[in-house]
């Protein structure tokens, strides 16, 4: 019985061992970028400070009054998406990356709260998310509809159970037409779960990758747009609901 115990033992302990091995090793294997543009929009600038913390903070030196929180892809490195963090910055709103733990959203879905307590100074706040970040920023919005004044909502959509059609506040939804992870007819079946007023944004030959800066993604399409081309069309896309929330304040 002993030595039965005892093999029992050492066979639980492998598998735990192979467990925490495989959460410690895996992710940041399957994590993907940043790319050398998403390096060089982590800079300080005159007009926006870069703090590359948990979260990464980019704050314009004029006092911000409203501040957009982003939730990455699954397994994106956050710093992917510092060139729209950084051009919304400029736009003199407070904006926060948020790492997340495994790089997985649905692992901390409720990472907003963190970053709204910190900074009671902002007054109007919006919350954008890439992929499954989005879900999670629109699960988050969802559970917290006072608190989230704008939604941003980037190849992604509600999950099943989340109905945010009677929320009243700001929402865009942005999306590639041609994105092979999040699909059109994705965000065809997510408008019943949205606002009425959703500002739905297609990006013509958009696909899913180039809504940050970390190269290629397995399942994608390749895109008929540059990166650039789709960046600024993303950036503008969430500026529309910024100015839609700062301006209704």
């Amino acid at each position: 019985m002993r030595r039965s115990l005892k093999i029992t033992g050492i066979v639980v302990g492998v598998v735990v061992a192979l467990i925490v091995a495989a959460i410690l090793i895996v992710p940041p294997i399957l994590t993907k970028g940043p790319m050398p543009e998403a390096l060089a929009a982590m800079e300080s600038t005159a007009t926006v400070t870069v703090v590359d913390g948990r979260p990464i903070t980019f704050t314009p030196h004029d006092t911000p009054t409203a501040g957009v929180i982003v939730y990455p892809g699954a397994f994106v490195e956050p710093r992917s998406y510092a060139p729209a963090a950084h051009a919304l910055a400029e736009d003199g709103v407070f904006v926060a990356i948020v790492p997340m733990p495994l790089s997985l959203a649905i692992l901390g879905s409720n990472r907003a709260d963190g970053v709204i307590e910190e900074h009671p100074e902002i007054a109007d706040w919006m919350i954008a998310g890439h992929s499954l970040g989005g879900v999670m920023a629109a699960r988050y919005t969802s559970n917290h509809p006072d608190a989230i004044d704008g939604l941003a909502l980037w190849a992604s959509y509600p999950e099943d159970g989340v109905d945010l059609s009677s929320w009243n506040g700001a929402t865009t939804s942005i999306f590639g037409t041609l994105d092979g992870l999040t699909k059109v007819g994705d965000i065809d079946d997510s408008r019943p779960r949205l606002p009425g007023n959703t500002a739905f944004v297609a990006i013509d030959g958009g696909n899913h990758a180039y809504f940050g800066w970390y190269g290629d993604q397995r399942g994608d399409n390749p895109a008929t747009v540059t990166r650039e081309d789709q960046q600024l069309t993303v950036i503008e896309g969430t500026r529309a609901i910024v100015g839609e929330v700062v301006g209704s304040g």
